[in-house]
């Protein structure tokens, strides 16, 4: 999952230097979906809820 924040964001950031606003900002909000599902499934790690085997 962090790789496609990554790949997302230099995507957003690539888009945004050519010139293509809508890409960009369509990538940019993926990988701030993406990073608010990690950071909820982090939070429910550190407390317990959901155990990883």
């Amino acid at each position: 999952m962090l790789r496609w924040i990554i790949i997302l964001l230099i995507v957003a950031a690539a888009a945004s230097l050519l010139g293509m606003p809508a890409l960009a900002g369509a990538a940019a909000l993926g990988a701030r979906i993406l990073i608010g599902i990690v950071l909820i499934i982090f939070l429910l790690m550190l407390l317990g809820v959901f155990a990883v085997t």
